[in-house]
């Protein structure tokens, strides 16, 4: 059975946004936009529209929990599943709500007959940088969003570049010397989180998915022992942007990991990565950062406690043979951070200073159990 292609635009500035997804559907006969809007979601309701070249349809949504999954869930996932079997439906183009994330929705879309076909982001160059580096709530800018939702605006709008396939550009000035810088900061910071993008202006923004290189993500959901550098992206920095790699194998402390957060979050744009404590060795741990806003959350159990690979994916356990260590198995620090007013070597230093010292890895397991954990909070 053939898929309905499905192409995704997100993007913090609603009009422009909605202009992209205008000029997609029109770009090629058969496709239908479908965009839910969350700004009333706070007070129970979300407003969907269903658009055509031949015409458009609205409807008021009463939600009974008033949250984002549920929507996702009860209305978004039935509704293109039932679009890609409609007669006359050759492509669907759907726009998401400014505070939408694109891969948590791939995520949700796994199951019903469309494929995606690209992802793409709108970015405002004059203002995306400063969204991405800030830590103000969405709540707190504006947004409509549900009762406990305290993400914050960089979390969306680096999530959106980040799984992006075409980025497009919009909104910058660039006849100023201050906004040709605010652009060229911006461009440095969007090749080392999305490498893989394709960029496009907003006038072209039409073609945004043509010739979309091999690599190029098309709604893949990365897990969490995935290779976190793909399409090598540049390691020098540029315009004071830098792209720092951080990797070693001894386990963290977490009082001294806990100490070195605010250094981590300051100046920063994005670290992302996996890790491990020594008061929690059996399991990977991931950190991501958007801005002020961090999030640490359980990747999986470490080969290193398993007895039985067989389920294992076939990459995860040839990389982890190649790197086997004697000690650790295959427990290991790998970050990637994207700075664009921090010093790499302040943060490498950082995270170094974190690292169990020789002593304390000489005093083993039992004793690193009993570290008091700050993280553990977090979490």
């Amino acid at each position: 059975m053939s898929r309905v292609g499905l192409v995704v635009v997100a993007g913090l500035p609603r009009r422009q946004a909605a202009a992209v997804a205008a000029r997609l559907m029109h770009s090629e006969a058969g496709s239908v936009v479908v965009h839910h809007d969350l700004r009333d979601i706070a007070r129970g309701f979300v407003v969907r529209r269903q658009k055509s070249a031949e015409s458009e349809r609205v409807d008021r949504l009463e939600l009974a929990h008033g949250c984002v999954s549920c929507t996702l869930r009860e209305d978004l996932v039935p509704l293109l599943a039932k679009l890609a079997e409609s007669d006359g439906v050759r492509r669907i183009v759907l726009h998401l709500d400014p505070t939408i994330e694109p891969e948590p929705v791939c995520w949700a879309l796994r199951s019903i007959p469309v494929q995606v076909v690209g992802v793409v982001t709108v970015v405002d160059q004059a203002t995306w940088l400063a969204d991405a580096t800030g830590d103000e709530e969405l709540a707190e800018r504006g947004f409509g969003v549900a009762e406990g939702d305290d993400r914050t605006v960089a979390q969306v709008a680096v999530g959106q570049a980040e799984f992006a396939d075409a980025i497009v550009l919009a909104g910058a000035d660039t006849e100023t010397w201050t906004d040709a810088w605010t652009t060229a900061r911006t461009s440095a910071v969007l090749t080392r989180i999305a490498p893989r993008a394709k960029r496009v202006s907003f006038a072209n923004a039409v073609h945004a998915l043509c010739d979309l290189p091999r690599g190029a993500r098309r709604g893949r959901v990365d897990r969490w022992f995935d290779p976190l550098l793909y399409g090598q992206p540049p390691l020098e920095s540029d315009c004071g942007v830098s792209l720092t790699v951080f990797a070693d194998r001894r386990p963290f402390h977490p009082h001294r990991l806990h100490e070195a957060i605010g250094v981590l979050l300051e100046g920063v744009v994005r670290v992302r990565g996996r890790f491990w404590l020594a008061s929690q060795p059996d399991v990977a741990l991931w950190f991501e950062s958007a801005g002020g806003a961090l999030r640490i959350g359980h990747g999986g159990p470490w080969l290193a406690t398993m007895d039985d690979w067989r389920a294992e994916c076939p990459q995860r356990t040839v990389k982890a043979s190649l790197e086997w260590h004697p000690r650790f198995g295959d427990r290991a620090q790998e970050l990637t951070i994207v700075a664009h007013q921090a010093l790499p070597d302040e943060l490498t230093a950082a995270l170094e200073a974190a690292l169990l010292t020789d002593e304390e890895l000489a005093e083993g397991e039992k004793a690193w159990l009993r570290y008091p954990d700050p993280l553990v909070a977090i979490e």
